[in-house]
């Protein structure tokens, strides 16, 4: 529909253009049954270090690709070129063209390296990093590895309407009315190919994804893989919610298995907060959990929360907390603040890049969780120390007497048994997960910003939440290929922290391959 629209809006005559139209939407209001979307004008690759001459096919560059030409003649520096679509001839100044290739045609890619990776020196793993059209990426993998990889991970775009993808050089965004069908295009053509690299005998496709596309997704897997088994798992990934103006919070997203042949996840040791009591349906965590009381996601800041920037007054002699501040209005400097009590430190939610961040909750109920025992510090170490809390629901286990028996010091809730271990069990996990490390934003953001601490990524993913998904079918396979064809920021976190990884995955030297665009 969308060709066709295109060809009509190029009708001069006013009234044959109408009345053409007019059939159109009658037909496209027609009902459809099964998964149909457009083929759109098929996607196409620009060129950029092949110079334009006679008999070429090009585009006008920095545009989004809505016109093919064909290149006739040059006379000095203007291209005589005929419109693929209209069969009009037009002059065009040959530095505004690149030379494309469309989607299909013969591209004959190598490999060319600019810059290598270096492993842990007790390591054996090894990564391959291709920066390509990923489409091409997969054509060149074909070559070198059809049916012989074992699993495929991939986090593509969530067609949030967030313009973080394009098509055909334009950045596909919520005004979009073909979005959906250009997101199940570009897909189909990536995942046919990466059936063809799958290990038909044991493997297993991974896709992650958000409520935006999951209908969509869940169709087109079944139309591609017919024979498989297909299985989607909920994932939290986000505890605290991102806010979505007129609905509900999201905290979670959507990960489908395609498992080939005899490929099955793998029962692994795993620690209790995996496991699900069958009788009363609760998640068991196993231990109560402290965690950061300074907000460290992208809203973590004081102008976004400003009762939620005051002092917490540490003791210098007995290291615990003193006493609550009061939070204080957004235009007074912390610095004006002297009212700290004798031999105490004043402990801000300060961020490491030296910006006025926030706590987690207001000074009243930091109060009530000092009270409680469910609020504690860490050591004093250069006048500064962590301040650490109790999220309600491991307070509500804790009180309920769930994690053990208990008693509360001056510094925090202590158990005075042995029960309060992380016991690990093996067995195969439910499909509804809700993993503390899997959370994006700590185990995320915080992540690449140590890594790299100038750059910032909009949707990172939890390094351990992809390490645990793969675990469930590589962790038995020392010499597994794994194949990731829409890297982002996983190469950052896979192969920039390796050393994270290894003892973390049960000893597995597994091969990495990832495609970046």
């Amino acid at each position: 529909m969308s060709v066709i629209n295109d060809l009509i809006n190029k009708i001069q005559d006013s009234d044959l253009k109408n009345r053409i139209q007019e059939e159109i939407d009658k037909l496209s209001k027609q009902k459809k049954f099964g998964l149909v979307f457009e083929e759109h004008m098929p996607e196409c690759t620009p060129l950029f270090d092949v110079p334009v001459h006679v008999g070429s096919k090009v585009a006008i560059k920095d545009k989004k690709i809505n016109a093919i030409y064909i290149v006739k003649d040059i006379v000095e520096n203007t291209a005589i070129c005929l419109d693929k679509s209209t069969q009009e001839t037009v002059e065009l100044p040959l530095k505004d063209l690149v030379t494309i290739a469309e989607f299909g045609e013969a591209i004959y890619p190598y490999l060319k390296p600019i810059d290598s990776v270096c492993n842990v020196p007790d390591s054996n793993l090894w990564h391959t990093l291709i920066e390509a059209d990923n489409y091409h990426a997969l054509q060149l993998l074909e070559y070198l590895y059809a049916e012989k990889v074992d699993c495929i991970y991939i986090d593509p775009p969530y067609n949030s309407g967030a313009r973080d993808w394009k098509y055909n050089n334009d950045y596909v965004d919520s005004s979009d009315s073909y979005r959906h069908s250009k997101w199940l295009s570009m897909m189909d053509k990536r995942l046919r190919l990466a059936k063809k690299l799958l290990n038909s005998s044991d493997s297993v496709l991974i896709v992650t994804i958000d409520e935006k596309e999951y209908l969509h997704l869940g169709c087109l897997l079944e139309e591609l893989f017919p024979s498989s088994r297909i299985q989607m798992v909920t994932s939290v990934i986000n505890v605290r919610s991102v806010a979505r103006e007129g609905e509900f919070g999201r905290v979670n997203e959507y990960i489908f298995f395609v498992f080939l042949g005899k490929s099955s996840p793998n029962a692994l040791e795993l620690s209790s907060e995996w496991l699900v009591q069958q009788d009363n349906k609760k998640t068991v965590r196993g231990k109560m959990h402290w965690t950061s009381l300074s907000r460290t996601d992208s809203t973590g800041f004081r102008k976004n929360s400003p009762g939620c920037f005051y002092p917490i007054y540490v003791s210098t002699e007995d290291n615990k907390i003193h006493s609550i501040g009061s939070s204080i209005a957004l235009d007074v400097n912390k610095e004006s603040v002297n009212e700290t009590p004798q031999n105490t430190i004043p402990v801000w939610p300060m961020r490491k890049n030296g910006s006025e961040g926030r706590w987690q909750i207001t000074p009243e109920n930091a109060n009530k969780l000092l009270e409680q025992g469910f609020l504690k510090c860490g050591p004093i170490k250069n006048n500064r120390a962590a301040i650490y809390y109790v999220k309600s629901g491991d307070r509500n286990r804790t009180l309920s007497g769930e994690y053990g028996n208990f008693i509360k010091t001056d510094n925090g809730i202590v158990f005075d048994d042995c029960d309060n271990t992380n016991t690990s069990i093996r067995f195969i996990p439910g499909n509804s997960w809700n993993i503390s490390s899997h959370d994006a934003g700590v185990n995320g953001s915080n992540l690449l910003i140590k890594i790299l601490q100038q750059r910032h990524f909009s949707f990172p993913k939890s390094l351990y939440a992809v390490r645990d998904t793969l675990n469930f079918f590589v962790a038995n396979k020392p010499e597994a290929l794994v194949l990731d064809f829409f890297a982002g920021e996983r190469v950052i976190k896979v192969m920039g922290a390796v050393n994270v990884m290894k003892p973390r995955v049960s000893g597995t030297l597994n091969k990495y391959i990832l495609c970046i665009a």
